[in-house]
């Protein structure tokens, strides 16, 4: 209960300290948008509980390496179903997609829980079948960041959305709680098919929530549209074929996927191999890997909050500076890991503090920058080809990592899962850092080169000219 508290109480200090951008909203519209983003955004964070539970699941139903397959299978699907999903966001709106993404992953969900209670898995071996199941359960994910993006983008003016990009941290971050933390709770004092159950069970329920509460703009609910002063509040509605031919020659968008690639390969080291590290090595007791969820939500809500602040209010809502100083706080984390072998117990606090970084950056960018250079039109496609990228980076290091990091456990000769004498031998690790190393590099190196870049809101048609009057003859 410790930690709860802990986390209630950062997260409770968090929301009332949040910085405000006066714009001269009623208090009527800030309490609907509340409404509106709080139900939204907590099935965000339930479908992170319902995307990360299976790393509670391995050790029990899958090895290190069948873990590595199917978070790759799924985290390529994810990638690939946002090029389709993204204009599919634009054209239904991020209502309709959000409960589509929450309702395909709590079914999702359930099928895991059934293959994990009784062992079918369809004729198909256990990783197999979990690949289909865990790919199908991304593939409805990959709604979940497009929509929040999407529908938010209506309700938060340009100078605003460092704060949301603040509050998008927080979700993440409360996901990675229940993911981790609550997961393995799940798995020490229920059956194991309550880890896919639950979090299907609090999407069913969400769902319900914003099918009552979201709605895509302030007009849905009686409140008037504003002018958001971000790149395309005006202008022609764009075919898909169009806007992502805007999307992949815009200077600054291509170099916010390729940092954003970076990012996917980087959070993903982080989160999914940091605690198989401390576990690995002996260190599995210690405070940052006991408690894993709660050290990666706190550092993950200040992150965010400390970039959007930094964003809006010292770089006048420019994302890309806040973002390199993270990415050069993410370099050093990495580089400062390899010296640390030989004090391993300080390197959880090292993680800790490029989760931070991480976290932060990849609210400013996917969920920030995305819509403030796209625009509210075509933010769905916009979101759908960064986190795309995200995805792509996250593939590549399940597969890499999966390859040439030391197992946790391995069979003895009457089969029977027994620790690894290889995973305790800390040399084996070495890869872990020197892999983050030149990644976190080259994120810090792009973003740079996109330090001044700011959205330029598109100006007006010039008006037609009245016809000429004919001569009088």
């Amino acid at each position: 209960m410790i930690p709860i508290g802990i986390l209630v109480a950062f997260v409770g200090f968090v929301l009332w300290r949040l910085p405000k951008v006066e714009l001269g909203h009623s208090k009527a519209f800030r309490r609907r948008r509340t409404l509106n983003w709080l139900p939204l955004g907590l099935t965000y964070s339930f479908l992170y509980f319902g995307r990360y539970n299976l790393k509670a699941y391995q050790g029990i139903g899958l090895d290190e390496a069948g873990y590595a397959a199917v978070f790759g299978v799924g985290s390529m699907v994810y990638g690939l179903s946002l090029i389709v999903n993204g204009p599919l966001t634009d054209r239904l709106g991020g209502r309709a997609t959000i409960l589509i993404s929450a309702a395909g992953a709590a079914l999702s969900n359930i099928l895991m829980g059934y293959m994990a209670a009784t062992g079918d898995t369809f004729g198909m071996s256990p990783v197999k079948a979990f690949s289909i199941a865990y790919g199908a359960n991304m593939y409805f994910q990959s709604f979940g960041a497009i929509s929040i993006v999407k529908v938010n983008a209506a309700w938060f003016h340009l100078r605003e959305r460092g704060t949301f990009g603040g509050i998008f941290g927080i979700l993440i971050s409360l996901g990675l709680y229940f993911a981790y933390d609550l997961g393995k709770r799940i798995t020490e004092e229920l059956a194991i098919e309550w880890l896919f159950y639950i979090p299907a069970g609090l999407l069913l329920l969400f769902f319900v929530f914003s099918a009552i509460w979201v709605r895509n703009q302030p007009s849905d609910t009686g409140h008037p549209n504003f002018e958001l002063g971000d790149a395309t509040d005006e202008g022609e509605k764009l075919t898909a074929g169009q806007v992502a031919w805007r999307m992949i020659t815009h200077p600054v968008l291509i170099v916010i996927a390729m940092i954003e690639l970076c990012s996917g390969f980087l959070r993903q080291a982080i989160l999914q191999w940091g605690t198989d590290f401390g576990k690995g090595i002996g260190l599995g007791n210690t405070f940052v890997f006991q408690n894993w969820g709660l050290v990666s939500c706190i550092a993950g809500i200040t992150g965010g909050m400390f970039a959007g602040a930094i964003s809006d209010h010292m770089f006048n809502s420019r994302r890309s500076p806040v973002s390199a100083v993270l990415y050069g706080i993410m370099l050093a984390g990495a580089i400062s890991i390899v010296p640390l072998f030989a004090a391993p117990w300080a390197i959880g606090w090292s993680v800790a503090v490029m989760s931070m970084a991480i976290i932060g950056v990849h609210g400013m960018l996917t969920a920030t920058a995305s819509a403030d250079f796209a625009g509210k039109k075509n933010t769905g496609m916009a979101v759908g080809l960064i986190d795309a990228f995200v995805y792509a980076g996250s593939t590549i290091q399940s597969f890499i990592y999966g390859a040439y990091l030391p197992r946790s456990k391995i069979p003895d000769a009457n089969g029977c899962l027994v620790s690894n004498p290889a995973a305790k031998d800390i040399d084996n690790w070495h890869i872990w850092p020197y892999a983050m190393i030149p990644v976190a590099a080259i994120g810090f190196f792009l973003a740079l080169r996109i330090w001044n870049a700011k959205p330029m809101k598109r100006p007006p048609p010039p008006p037609e000219l009245p016809p000429a009057k004919a001569a009088d003859k």
